[in-house]
């Protein structure tokens, strides 16, 4: 080796040995590394969504007020239990367990239309005292089908090929959940895709075809009239601000007035007169928004929104000190998931988003969202602690 590149290479030689030296140490005990900001964090929100929860709800069932709030609480228990199982393997392993996940779910995905409607759609399955809804999993599953082609896909990321094959992963997730029908999570499922393909460097001629392939299906959607009354109606309600006032016009003036009354410091928690007076529809689940601005006012819109920004900058940061570009793709993922129902969901609310259902990150009542989030926020924990590990 000459002289002049030796003594270039040197330091980054000794710092690599360096480096794997202290990985060799650190690698047998991966619960030191454990990210508690990112666990703090998610606890707050949780807390947060339950107290909002409670505001919300307590007048909805006089002989029960906590109703909702202890359905919460104990998928928040079920949640802390699937979050301990992510933690307690190598998320590698999960490289080879992703493709019968993907089977079971699509299979989960069929059987969902043996069901019985509820509230116009078939989205549960229903075991026992149990249900769950497979299309809110479905957001996880997708995630590792992705990230474990990206990472063992040696093709060129500009290929169409590298475009193609995951697409086809993720057309059947997004077919059946949109016939159930769920367009929300069908445009989340669309979210992660297109962000986990820009991320890998997909060529932008493909990826803009496929948006606008999506526009187009969409267009054609309402011209064809594929799509459900109360979804056009949603649609509209978006474009027509201020022109209807039912249905999902309705919702969506009541949501406004909710948020603009609060002005800066809200009415006071447990005060908000439109949620106490049941002004806003479904202030639970998809306005659960309107409730927070409404009684907390713009500084605890604006708590709120902080706690999920340091959510996500967690995320990234432990998707750019991943040990591997498996990792790496996990945790984008899953920060590209949050980020997007984050942005639809408040921006639904104030009217800036059409109203699609997609639910708020652990603010809005559900307990399949509860319990996917939850291990999305232990898988994310699992790549960050195992950082050091030996590959």
């Amino acid at each position: 080796m000459p002289t002049r590149l030796g003594r270039l290479l040197a330091p980054k030689v000794t710092e690599r040995r360096r480096t794997d030296e202290v990985a060799r140490r650190l690698s047998g005990m991966p619960i030191r590394h454990v990210d508690w900001s990112l666990l703090a964090v998610t606890l707050f929100l949780v807390a947060f969504g339950m107290l909002i929860q409670y505001s919300a709800t307590r007048g909805d069932n006089p002989d029960n007020p906590t109703y909702y709030v202890l359905r919460t609480a104990l998928n928040f228990l079920v949640g802390l239990v699937v979050m301990g199982l992510m933690l307690s393997f190598d998320y590698r392993r999960l490289n080879v367990a992703t493709p019968f996940i993907y089977g079971f779910f699509l299979f989960a995905l069929l059987v969902v239309f043996l069901t019985e409607e509820a509230m116009g759609a078939q989205r549960w399955i229903t075991l026992g005292p149990f249900s769950f809804q497979p299309s809110e999993y479905c957001k996880l599953v997708l995630i590792l089908v992705l990230a474990n082609y990206f990472s063992d896909n040696k093709a060129d990321p500009e290929s169409f090929r590298s475009f193609i094959i995951p697409t086809l992963w993720a057309l059947p997730f997004m077919f059946f959940i949109f016939l159930q029908p769920d367009l929300g999570t069908t445009l989340v499922l669309a979210a992660i895709l297109l962000g986990m393909l820009y991320l890998v460097g997909c060529r932008m001629r493909y990826w803009l075809g496929f948006v606008g392939l999506g526009v187009l299906g969409f267009a054609m959607g309402f011209a064809f009239h594929l799509f459900h009354d109360y979804q056009v109606e949603r649609f509209t309600a978006f474009l027509k601000q201020g022109s209807s006032i039912q249905g999902a016009g309705y919702q969506l003036m009541q949501s406004k007035i909710a948020i603009g009354s609060g002005q800066l410091a809200g009415k006071g928690l447990f005060k908000g007169t439109q949620t106490n007076l049941k002004f806003i529809p479904a202030h639970h689940t998809d306005f659960v928004f309107a409730v927070v601005g409404e009684e907390l006012g713009l500084i605890g819109a604006l708590l709120l929104i902080a706690a999920f920004c340091y959510l996500l900058w967690r995320g990234v940061r432990i998707a750019n000190h991943a040990r591997d570009f498996y990792g790496t793709m996990i945790a984008f993922g899953i920060v590209t998931m949050f980020a997007f129902q984050i942005v639809v969901n408040i921006g639904m609310t104030i009217g800036i988003m059409p109203i699609t259902g997609i639910p708020l990150p652990f603010i809005t009542y559900g307990g399949s969202s509860l319990i996917v989030n939850l291990a999305a926020v232990g898988l994310m924990t699992n790549v960050y602690m195992r950082r050091f590990s030996q590959i």
